[in-house]
């Protein structure tokens, strides 16, 4: 799985971080920020997964596979 994070959409709920914290991490103003290069290993799909869904303001995109 691949996604990517939309820091323009984003509202700094901070739901991203709380769920996949290994993925996300949120600045001093409460942005999130992606950690890593949005590869996310088959371990942490379901957290990330969940990250996305819940993220009121859809700033998480998953990518299609190459």
């Amino acid at each position: 799985m691949r996604i990517k994070l939309d820091r323009t959409l984003c509202d700094g709920f901070g739901i991203c971080a709380k769920h996949a914290p290994e993925h996300f991490s949120l600045d001093d103003w409460g942005y999130a920020s992606l950690i890593g290069n949005g590869t996310v290993q088959p371990p942490d799909e379901a957290d990330v997964h969940r990250a996305l869904l819940d993220c009121p303001v859809h700033a998480i995109i998953e990518l299609s596979p190459e």
